[in-house]
């Protein structure tokens, strides 16, 4: 199913990062009074009325400026506006149509996209009437709202989805195959791996990082098991995408985490681990996929048996959240790992679907508690009545607690911890989801 764009466009300072956080539940991006606070793109994910949406915070436009810090705010722009779906033009009430606004406008009608105006901080229903100005420039889709308070904002929601892609465009090449997205910084040889595994000349291999543009699809069969690999563009570290096309290529690397289920993060050996390295592989956590560390480029490594301890305590320190996730070393240009690889993505997968009967899953839980008990809230004993899985991809275990508001994060670590002691878990994240008694319980 495509995930549909919604881009945050405007002036500085006219509520954009409010209105982001507001969609996506999240205070991902930075609110400030001063101008301009916010520089690179942010993305987000939002749930519209059962639809899955990615939305992009932009920083603020200035079209007067020479300066070389909105210049590249302007790129940003550019890209939104190129992959958006739909483009939401903020301007503010207090302020007015102003030049500068109509000027942003008179330029994103040229894109052909779909535009919908937010005129930000009505704080009130009676200063709609204040807004005639905004609603003489003939955009049919204007909508009142307040960002910092959510007023307008359900009126606003439903607009887009509306005006979606339809969900059922494009189908997957292969319905029940693992669907794998190879990701990384450009050129860590994500495509040059693909293309030893396939040994093909498929994708386009370059030694100019950000040469795939677009994600790629390649099917191919290991062992009996059907696996798409996804080939994605480099996500570079921000503030350093000083090409247009570079920073297109984010979005859809993030596309691509979003309909796969395994993620193999490519690193370059060489290089070793960045904190861009870092933010990839928190992408892909965040949307609980199943996760491999591959360190690409080990030819080039003199000492492999002491530099992999090494690089290993390197990538474990830096990704402490994915300690689940296996490490392997491979070479694109030998072929060293690779079948080791494919194996290790028909391993994951099966534990990234694995699905745990309610009576093991219990036995385990009461093992661990009866070892380690749980604290008492507020004066009173915390008891768990049951466990039982809700669903897999990733395994999601709802567990039913008398007081779950009092299950201390460091508790929560621990239970997880039992259960991938008895049951694996290698390479998937899992979820706990903490509730109360159940009615008639």
């Amino acid at each position: 199913m495509p995930v549909p764009v919604v881009v945050i466009i405007g002036r500085p300072n006219v509520g954009k990062s409010t209105l982001f956080n507001k969609l996506t539940q999240k205070k991902t991006s930075i609110v400030n009074d001063t101008p301009g606070v916010t520089r690179d793109r942010l993305f987000g994910r939002a749930e519209m009325m059962g639809r899955s949406v990615i939305v992009i915070d932009t920083g603020g436009i200035d079209l007067d400026s020479a300066n070389e810090i909105e210049i590249q705010v302007k790129e940003q722009v550019v890209v939104a506006e190129e992959e958006a779906d739909l483009i939401i033009l903020v301007v503010d009430k207090q302020q007015g149509l102003t030049a500068q606004d109509r000027n942003i406008i008179q330029k994103v009608r040229k894109t052909g996209k779909s535009l919908v105006l937010a005129v930000n901080k009505v704080d009130q229903p009676d200063h709609e009437k204040d807004i005639g100005e905004f609603f003489q420039l003939g955009i049919e889709a204007t909508y009142p709202i307040s960002a910092e308070h959510g007023l307008g904002l359900s009126e606003l929601i439903e607009y887009l989805v509306e005006e979606f892609p339809p969900e059922s465009l494009d189908e997957e090449p292969v319905p029940d195959a693992i669907k794998v997205a190879i990701v990384g910084k450009p050129n860590a040889g994500k495509s040059s791996l693909i293309n030893k595994l396939l040994d093909s000349d498929r994708c386009i291999v370059s030694p100019i990082p950000g040469t795939t543009r677009d994600t790629v699809d390649t099917y191919f069969q290991f062992q009996g098991k059907d696996i798409v690999f996804i080939d994605t563009a480099g996500i570079r570290r921000k503030g350093r995408t000083r090409n247009v096309l570079d920073k297109f290529s984010v979005i859809m690397a993030l596309k691509a985490l979003d309909r796969c289920d395994i993620a193999v993060l490519v690193l370059d050996a060489h290089d070793g681990v960045s904190e861009q390295d870092a933010t990839i592989a928190g992408y892909a956590f965040d949307r609980g996929k199943g996760c491999i560390i591959v360190a690409n480029k080990w030819d080039l490594i003199n000492q492999p048996r002491k530099s992999f301890s090494e690089f290993e305590m390197r990538v474990r320190d830096k990704f402490k959240f994915l300690e689940f996730a296996p490490l392997l070393t491979v070479s694109a240009k030998t072929g060293q790992g690779l079948n080791k690889l494919l194996s290790s993505i028909g391993h994951v997968y099966g534990e990234y679907s694995k699905n745990i009967t309610t009576g093991r899953l219990n036995d385990c839980f009461e093992k661990a508690i009866i070892k380690n008990p749980m604290s008492s809230y507020r004066g009173k004993f915390l008891k768990m009545m049951y466990t039982t899985q809700v669903k897999s991809c990733p395994p999601t275990f709802r567990c039913f607690v008398n007081y779950p508001q009092g299950v201390h994060f460091s508790y929560k670590l621990y239970l997880t911890n039992s259960l991938r002691k008895v049951f694996g878990f290698s390479g998937t994240p899992v979820r706990l989801l903490f509730s109360g008694r159940k009615k008639g319980d």
